[in-house]
Parts: structure tokens; sequence; C-alpha cells
């Protein structure tokens, strides 16, 4: 297996245990505002190699979406959040594509600068999000609800991700 691969996995695998085992407890509620989640795991869609092929990547968010839902007792809406996102990532790597191209495999902040990484990340997850409260709701009459929800569960999620990759920087 290539090293590459073997980097991606341990590192998947780290960041669906802190995922799942720690941020999944971690509830933040002031009376009836409850809408501060933190989902980490799509930055292990993000963090793949730019040369992923479509077809290997959405059956890899297929599996790692219901391994959440999984311990999240959710009845498939990450794995649909996960799937559509491995999906739709290759439109968001060329709608910001680098001037330069993309010559290097790997897709991080150290490679391409942390602006072009905090917009990448930012979009993946902001629809990653979005489409996962709307699945959850399963209907329009809970909008305020989906975007409040959305909106604050993406700015502190962001921030851990943020902090995570200014911390690690992982140049792989």
């Amino acid at each position: 297996m290539n090293s590459i691969w073997q980097r991606n996995i341990i590192r998947g695998a780290i960041i669906l245990v802190i995922q799942l085992l720690l941020l999944k407890r971690i509830d933040i509620t002031f009376g009836d505002f409850n809408y501060i989640h933190f989902t980490i795991y799509p930055i292990i869609f993000a963090l793949l190699p730019y040369k992923t092929n479509r077809t290997a990547l959405i059956p890899i968010g297929f599996a790692i979406g219901l391994i959440v839902d999984l311990f999240y007792d959710s009845l498939g809406v990450h794995a649909a959040a996960s799937t559509f996102i491995c999906y739709f990532r290759f439109y968001i790597l060329n709608l910001l594509s680098p001037a330069e191209g993309y010559g290097k495999e790997h897709l991080t902040a150290f490679r391409h600068g942390l602006p072009w990484f905090l917009s990448y990340l930012s979009a993946l997850l902001f629809i990653h999000l979005l489409l996962l409260y709307s699945l959850e709701a399963f209907s329009f009459v809970y909008f305020n609800e989906i975007i409040l929800r959305t909106i604050f569960s993406f700015i502190a999620s962001l921030f851990v991700l943020m902090l995570g990759t200014l911390i690690f920087n992982p140049k792989y």
C-alpha cells in the first residue's frame, strides 16, 4: 500500500475517533439555544490527494458517513451528506484552482497556503453541514433552525479544524 494512503487512513481513523468518542459528547446549550455542534470529519475528504478517482472517493465517503451514522443513531443523513461532498469535491477544486494548478497531489495548508485551504475547507464544510441539517429536518418548516445550526456549527467546526491545522500543519 502506498505511504500516502497509509497516512490518510491513519489520519482518518484518528479524526473519526475524535469525532465519535469526544466531539459527539460535547453539547453546548444556552437555554433553548442548541445550535452548536462540532463536525470535523469532513476534513478527511478535504485532505485526500487531488488525483483521487471520484469513483473510489464516493464509496469512501459513504462508508465514513455510515460509520458516523452508526454512532450518532441517525438514519443515513451523514452518509448522504458525505457522499454528496465526495462527489461535489471535484467541482469545488476546479472552482478554487490556484493559478499554478495543483501540481502536487496533497491538498494541505502547508502546500497551497492557509487562505486557499481555508476557502476550500469552508466551502466543503458549509455545504456538508447545510445538507446534513436539511436532511435531518427533512422539511422547510424548520428553515430557521437549519440555517442557525448550519451557521453556528460551521463557525465552531471551522475554528476547531483551523486550530488543528495550524497546530499539526500536515505536509501530506
